[in-house]
């Protein structure tokens, strides 16, 4: 059984003490970085993309259906040059913020070689404490599935992730224990077999 778990809106220094988690359970993971951040911190950005797939997350997190196309485009390609000029690794993945689209999103998706993907279970990590963000995981995961995390708080230049850590601290064990194998996004939905 696979499944990729992913984190957006980083990367920031609390993404270290993620790292250190998933290194510890020897999983890899998905990240769908700001542009913004990617920029603010290049060394966190790099210590991701040395063990883990970069992703972008947009460059400054706008709601997408708010904006024009042109904004859209303008987003995706200045996220896509940070998180390549902060980590050396190229983004093949796009998760918008909050998860919602906006016109002229398959344009500016293609403009940059980027493929969209969303998520089959979501944490909610951003309200909740660990163990329930955990308990919501673990009742809705399924074979193949995409979790959703977060290593970051929208635009919060210094969020606070103690309750995401505890809680991945907590879904990675039991989900090796039900036998998941944990991939990257690629590893999971490029696979023929």
């Amino acid at each position: 059984m696979r499944l990729a778990l992913t984190f957006d809106d980083g990367p920031h220094p609390q993404t270290l003490e993620l790292l250190r988690v998933l290194d510890e359970n020897g999983v890899r993971a998905t990240f769908f970085q700001c542009g913004m951040f990617a920029r603010r911190h290049p060394e966190i950005a790099r210590a991701v993309a040395a063990r883990h797939e970069v992703a972008n997350h947009t460059d400054t997190h706008p709601w997408l259906w708010r904006c024009m196309p042109s904004t859209i485009r303008a987003e995706l390609s200045r996220a896509q040059e940070s998180i390549i000029a902060a980590s050396g690794a190229t983004p093949r993945w796009f998760r918008p913020p909050y998860g919602v689209p906006g016109l002229g999103l398959g344009r500016a998706l293609r403009e940059n070689g980027l493929s969209y993907v969303g998520w089959t279970v979501i944490g909610n990590d951003w309200k909740l404490a660990a163990r329930q963000i955990a308990e919501r995981v673990l009742g809705r995961i399924r074979p193949n599935g995409v979790i959703v995390l977060h290593d970051g708080r929208d635009v919060r230049p210094e969020p606070d992730i103690r309750e995401t850590i505890e809680a991945v601290r907590r879904i990675v064990p039991a989900l090796l224990e039900r036998g998941y194998r944990f991939e990257t996004t690629s590893e999971l939905l490029c696979k023929t077999n």
